[in-house]
């Protein structure tokens, strides 16, 4: 059964639980699942409520839960739990987080409509064929960014697309793009930045004998890869681990983490705040 999903900060006070059951009470509706953390640091109330209601209209939910967001100062968003956003999938040379991500849609576990591949590469086409993704090509030409850049764009806006993971997009994404979808692009790296900047990685890690190796999911910012963190996992390595050992292990980690934070984002469940995220269970 579809739900409606309230997502909900403001200034923590006295009455926002109150205020929130009894907007829901008020409406016939029953609270299926409802999480709050109030970040002692700023002061910061947050709230997610999942109910069941009668008629599931987010505008008119919106427009009713109003006077209770205006009384408190609240930012609210309101969601159907069976929201099916339209996703666009960027990718380069390397197809491990692409191909995890299409064979997690194709099985039901993302909650979503993957409606394009686009990577500078030509190599996956055949992948988002297999697929049936439409795949676009578009080639980055150091002399003509801001013409790739606008193609892209494009792109993105002919497929209505609502949604953009980064899954090892070896480009940096300009303002524009940045703009035209703020807090909705995804990206994923390694957990070593900023011990590790630049490439390769892996070789700079077996090089200083790491004991854990990590992703970081997170959404994409001006500030390259210091935006809001989503989802990190980590796993131990030692010094019997070669590099092809800790790229391997590394890939593995990226595909999980990538997909935890889609699915996160997909679900309602984060928040941005500042530049971090609340993230409920």
């Amino acid at each position: 059964m579809a739900t409606a999903v309230l997502l909900i900060s403001c200034q923590d006070q006295p009455g926002l639980v109150h205020a929130v059951a009894g907007f829901v009470l008020a409406r016939g509706g029953n609270i299926v699942h409802a999480e709050q953390h109030i970040d002692v640091e700023s002061g910061v109330f947050f709230q997610r409520v999942e109910f069941e209601t009668d008629v599931l209209d987010t505008a008119g939910l919106a427009d009713a839960f109003a006077p209770v967001a205006g009384r408190f100062g609240m930012s609210v968003q309101v969601r159907r739990s069976d929201e099916r956003q339209r996703v666009a999938v960027l990718a380069s040379s390397q197809a491990h987080c692409l191909t995890d991500l299409l064979a997690r849609w194709r099985s039901g576990e993302l909650p979503a409509d993957i409606v394009a591949v686009i990577s500078n590469q030509a190599d996956h086409a055949a992948l988002a064929e297999f697929y049936g993704v439409p795949y676009y090509h578009l080639p980055v030409d150091p002399q003509h960014r801001a013409a790739q850049e606008s193609a892209l764009l494009d792109t993105l806006a002919a497929r209505d697309v609502e949604l953009v993971v980064l899954a090892r997009y070896m480009q940096i994404l300009g303002p524009r793009v940045l703009d035209a979808y703020p807090a909705r692009v995804i990206n994923i790296h390694h957990s070593f930045l900023p011990a590790f900047v630049g490439a390769r990685p892996y070789h700079q890690a077996q090089r200083r004998g790491v004991k854990l190796i990590g992703a970081t999911a997170h959404y994409a910012t001006a500030e390259l890869d210091e935006g809001p963190i989503i989802a990190q996992e980590v796993t131990p390595v030692s010094h019997r681990d070669a590099i092809a050992d800790l790229v391997r292990k590394g890939r593995d980690l990226e595909t999980v983490v990538l997909a935890r934070a889609v699915r996160a984002h997909l679900e309602h469940r984060s928040l941005v705040y500042g530049n971090k995220t609340i993230v409920f269970g």
